[in-house]
């Protein structure tokens, strides 16, 4: 676990001095609220997102000079979905974490490849988020089985549900004509949540004295309450603008 927490503490420290060199680039030092113009928001801030697509953007190259199409970053993401789901399933937590991380970056990247090669439709906006949702379920299927007891599992369910609700509160308002990007817990914090927690949990457990999927059960149910309070915050706020119409 050393060597795992050592590789992460140095990717945090290679994303905080990038963030030092984005700040002092003209994009950092002239950024307006929301540079990028992509949708959805992010709880730590428009600059954050998009330090985070410019961090990216070497990634972003390879991606498009490989000439693979966006769908082919869809279906890898729902893959390493799959592997997390294997990795919490099989109790290798910190596999699960890092899978997670890497399913967040191919998610990016489709987005990245349809645009700069102008291949953005609704249809494939439609399967970009149809396969988040796979790939999200066959995470939560493999903390189910890690975790195979009564309160625990029910953490996980009320989780899951509540991140698919963040979800559809979002797209039915979309569909009524609402737009809500409002609340915490949305997909990037979510796997944020996810990835720290399954990498950081052996040693922490550890550390308190803990049998192995403590600081997991503590990130399910801050994820629990977080999703759940956005989606019932989310439904009231979209019913009065549509009561307004």
């Amino acid at each position: 676990m050393r060597a795992e927490l050592l590789f992460l503490g140095a990717v945090v420290a290679m994303a905080l001095v990038s963030m030092i060199a984005y700040r002092l680039s003209p994009q950092g030092r002239d950024h307006p609220v929301d540079a990028s113009g992509r949708g959805g928001s992010f709880i730590f801030g428009f600059w954050v997102r998009d330090w985070f697509y410019w961090f990216m953007r070497p990634l972003r190259w390879v991606a498009i000079a490989s000439g693979a199409p966006p769908l082919a970053f869809n279906l890898l993401g729902v893959a390493l979905g799959l592997a997390a789901g294997a990795g919490f399933a099989t109790g290798h937590l910190a596999i699960a974490g890092w899978m997670i991380f890497l399913s967040g970056i191919a998610d990016v990247l489709d987005g990245e490849v349809a645009r700069a090669r102008g291949l953005t439709s609704s249809a494939g906006a439609f399967i970009d988020s149809t396969l988040d949702r796979f790939a999200e379920l066959l995470v939560f299927v493999g903390l189910a089985v890690f975790f195979d007891s009564g309160l625990s599992n029910l953490v996980v369910i009320v989780a899951l549900g509540g991140s698919l609700l963040v979800s559809y509160t979002r797209a039915r308002g979309e569909s009524l004509g609402v737009l809500c990007k409002l609340g915490i817990m949305q997909r990037a914090e979510r796997m944020l949540a996810l990835g720290f927690g399954a990498i950081l949990d052996p040693t922490a457990s550890q550390a308190a004295g803990r049998d192995e999927g403590f600081l997991l059960l503590i990130v399910l149910w801050m994820m629990a309450v977080g999703t759940i309070g956005t989606s019932i915050f989310r439904t009231i706020w979209i019913a009065r603008q549509l009561g307004q119409k």
